[in-house]
């Protein structure tokens, strides 16, 4: 049964225990053995806890015994990113100060996922605190990649991106402040998306202001990142910058019909630029397989032309941004505990903290501009494409790629440039498997709409899914 429930998508998976064709508990059993299997040689799970999830699956079992359902996720086993609380099951966000943090409550994301009936199996590792995008820390070690487990997985998601890629559920939560979901996407070749922001709010205790960092998905396929979004996210009302729609509006046809869907992109309009016109360095491989995906549009009957943003504004907006939500949200953990933080965590942290009045306000306007930029270009055009991941997977026993074709880079940040600059405008933008370089590894290509147009996007992203089929190359372990 391993080897048939192993590569099902959500949807087939839920469906199946919809009709009785396999138990919820016969599911985790499935789920379990995988993580025996493949987790020792990549690291990805990090907590387990079997006894609470066999007691979840036996409730949904019986429940559906007894002609109810607990939701569309009814009975799907699922691990959880480690930054999302999770009430009984620790917690850490890679940290050493926060190893043993055990939350009462769940995180929105997660009570959602519970309320549509998933099976809460434990947690994936993440880098301390969430940054940089290599997932790495002193408290569970290193999660590699397993397409070559030499290689990064990226981050912060990157425990999700290689649960998902090695077989060990199809699925699953994350977040994303500098790429945190798409880059680990593309490392793994699977799909992340960073919804706009209200999709899933932001609630107390958290900053319900807060517009950077977002939660989301990642998946195999694009219909379950809609089918994760239709049940997460929608209006709260602890949450001032929600969104009015609910998450019904995730619901298309197309995202159901698996074999019987055919894709087709007459009449969008893309401007594209795998490098934004020379703003970013760009490996060399990285940009021949995301050029490549330029005549996968036109042969879908998208209008493909060079016009970009200009995103100049972008790289002060988000330095600002990501600085202050720092020192919000780990200010007074540092001031406890300056020996005990990462280094590159201590830089972002400084950076806030000596932020001027005169600099805030300078990236305030900074932002109003960006603004202005993203309507003006999306006046004329659905979506913006571009590379993912300036680099191809890394090494992983480095913290960061420190030039690429030769430029030197400054921080732990710039090779994750083509993700932070759509960060700071607001945009939703998703990862989508796009190739393979000559040693193997994956690529993705990073698909941006205007603010609010989450359900577009999506519908674009799997009609590139589905004429490309790369999703479907999965990794020997």
């Amino acid at each position: 049964m391993s080897e048939e429930l192993r590569w099902l998508s959500t949807r087939e998976l839920a469906a199946r225990i919809a009709a009785k064709e396999i138990s919820a508990r016969e599911a985790l059993d499935d789920h379990l053995d995988r993580i025996d299997q493949v987790n020792p040689a990549i690291n990805a799970v990090v907590t387990r806890d079997d006894e609470a999830a066999y007691a979840s699956a036996a409730v949904a079992d019986e429940a559906l015994a007894q002609g109810e359902s607990l939701g569309p996720l009814h009975g799907v086993p699922m691990t959880h990113k480690d930054t999302h609380d999770t009430a009984g099951m620790r917690t850490t966000w890679g940290s050493p100060i926060m190893a043993d943090r055990v939350p009462d409550t769940d995180s929105l994301i997660i009570a959602r996922l519970k309320a549509a009936g998933i099976t809460t199996t434990g947690k994936t590792n993440v880098p301390e605190f969430a940054a940089g995008s290599h997932t790495f820390n002193e408290v569970f070690g290193t999660t590699v990649n397993p397409y070559d487990r030499t290689k990064s997985a990226s981050g912060s998601s990157g425990g999700v991106g290689a649960a998902l890629a090695a077989g060990i559920q199809a699925s699953g939560d994350g977040s994303d402040m500098g790429g945190s979901l798409r880059s680990p996407a593309s490392f793994n070749n699977v799909v992340g998306f960073r919804p706009s922001n209200g999709r899933i709010p932001h609630t107390p205790p958290a900053n319900p202001y807060s517009w950077l960092a977002q939660s989301g998905f990642m998946a195999r396929t694009v219909s379950d990142v809609a089918l994760l979004m239709s049940v997460a996210s929608g209006p709260e009302p602890t949450a001032p910058a929600s969104l009015p729609e609910s998450g019904g509006v995730f619901d298309l046809p197309e995202f159901g019909l698996g074999a019987g869907y055919s894709p087709d992109l007459t009449g969008v309009r893309i401007g594209f630029s795998p490098d934004l016109d020379g703003l970013l360095p760009v490996e060399t491989e990285v940009v021949d397989i995301v050029g490549g995906t330029a005549q996968v549009f036109t042969d879908l009957g998208a209008r493909v032309e060079g016009t970009i943003p200009d995103l100049t504004d972008a790289d002060e907006v988000f330095g600002v941004r990501r600085a202050l939500d720092f020192v919000g949200s780990w200010g007074a953990l540092y001031e406890a505990n300056p020996d005990r933080i990462k280094d590159s965590v201590v830089w972002n942290l400084r950076m806030g903290l000596e932020l001027t009045g005169a600099e805030v306000a300078s990236a305030e306007a900074a932002r109003a501009r960006l603004h202005s930029e993203v309507e003006r270009f999306f006046s004329s055009a659905d979506v913006l494409v571009l590379t993912t991941c300036q680099v191809l997977p890394f090494d992983a026993s480095v913290e960061y790629p420190t030039e690429i074709n030769g430029v030197e880079l400054s921080n732990y940040l710039d090779w994750m440039r083509a993700l932070c600059l759509i960060s700071a405008t607001g945009c939703p933008a998703i990862s989508v498997p796009a190739g393979f370089s000559d040693s193997g590894l994956p690529v993705g290509v990073q698909i941006v709409a205007r603010p609010g147009a989450d359900v577009e996007l999506l519908r674009i992203a799997h009609a590139f899914e589905a004429a490309t089929g790369h999703h479907l190359r999965h990794p020997q372990i």
